[in-house]
C-alpha cells in the first residue's frame, strides 16, 4: 500500500455549522445528519464531536460526557493481561505493521456476526477516503501462515493472517481511535499496546476512545469530564504531528 499524504489533504469545506459541545448539558447527541463526509468528520472531531451511526441515512454525531481517554503521558507498564498477549504473540512469530491494511482493519472492525455494527458503508467509505487523505490510520497484527495454513488467495500471497487492529483518525496532536478488533486471542490488546506506543514516541497529545467501557478501563483508560476533553482538544489539533 502506498504511503499516505504527508501533510494530509484537507477536503473541500463544507457548509455546516458544528454546535459547541460543552453546551450539551446531559446530552450526548449535538446534532443527527442523514450521511457524512471527509470535511464534516474533520470538522467536528477537532470541536470534540464524532459520527455514530445508528442505522444507513441516520448519523448522530456524539460528544459523551465523560470522554474515554488513554493518558500518553504517564508510562506506565503495561497490565498483567496485555504483557501475556505481547509475549506470545512475540513467541508465535507475531508481527506488527502500521497502515498496511486500513481496509482491512475496518472490514474486520465492521464484522460483528448477529450483533449488528455502526460502521455502515457511508462510514467506511468516508473514512476510507480520510485514509487516502492522510487522516485515516491503522495498526495491524498479523500471525504468519504457510500455504497449506492459508484460507485464501491473499493470506497464501502474504504468508501472514490479520488477527488484530485497531483504526483511527490523527487530527494534529489528537489521535481518534474508532474501533479494535481480535480475530485470535490477544489481537486487539497488543494492536492497542502499540499503537499506544506509537502515538506516546510521536509525540501525540491526546488517546481518545471515545466511551468507557470495562475492557478499555482494562487497559488503562481514564473518564475525563467532557469540557476538559474539548478544551485539550482544541490545543492538541493546533499543533502538527506526523503519524
Amino acid at each position: 500500500m502506498p504511503p499516505t499524504p504527508w501533510p494530509p489533504i484537507e477536503p473541500p469545506k463544507t457548509r455546516a455549522r458544528i454546535p459547541d459541545a460543552t453546551e450539551l448539558g446531559e446530552e450526548w447527541v449535538a446534532f443527527v445528519t442523514r450521511s457524512l463526509d471527509p470535511s464534516l468528520v474533520l470538522q467536528a472531531y477537532r470541536v470534540g464531536i464524532f459520527p455514530w451511526p445508528s442505522r444507513p441515512g441516520k448519523v448522530p454525531w456524539a460528544s459523551p460526557d465523560p470522554r474515554a481517554t488513554f493518558p500518553l503521558h504517564k508510562a506506565e507498564a503495561w497490565p498483567r493481561t496485555v504483557k501475556r498477549a505481547m509475549k506470545d504473540g512475540e513467541a508465535q512469530g507475531w508481527t506488527v505493521t502500521f497502515d498496511e491494511d486500513f481496509e482491512g482493519v475496518m472490514r474486520a472492525c465492521g464484522t460483528r456476526p448477529g450483533h449488528g455494527t455502526w460502521i455502515t458503508l457511508d462510514l467506511f467509505t468516508t473514512y476510507l477516503q480520510l485514509h487516502q487523505m492522510g487522516w485515516g490510520h491503522s495498526i495491524e497484527v498479523w500471525r504468519p501462515v504457510t500455504p497449506d495454513e492459508a484460507e485464501n488467495n491473499l493470506e497464501r500471497a502474504r504468508g501472514k493472517r490479520l488477527v488484530g487492529g485497531l483504526y483511527g483518525l490523527a487530527v494534529g496532536a489528537l489521535f481518534a481511535g474508532e474501533s479494535m478488533f481480535h480475530a485470535e486471542t490477544g489481537g486487539s490488546k497488543i494492536a492497542f499496546a502499540r499503537m499506544a506506543e506509537r502515538l506516546r514516541a510521536q509525540g501525540f497529545d491526546l488517546f481518545d476512545v471515545q466511551v468507557m467501557t470495562d475492557h478499555l478501563a482494562l487497559l488503562g483508560c481514564e473518564p475525563m469530564p467532557r469540557r476538559d476533553y474539548i478544551a485539550k482538544v482544541k490545543k492538541a489539533v493546533a499543533r502538527q504531528v506526523q503519524f
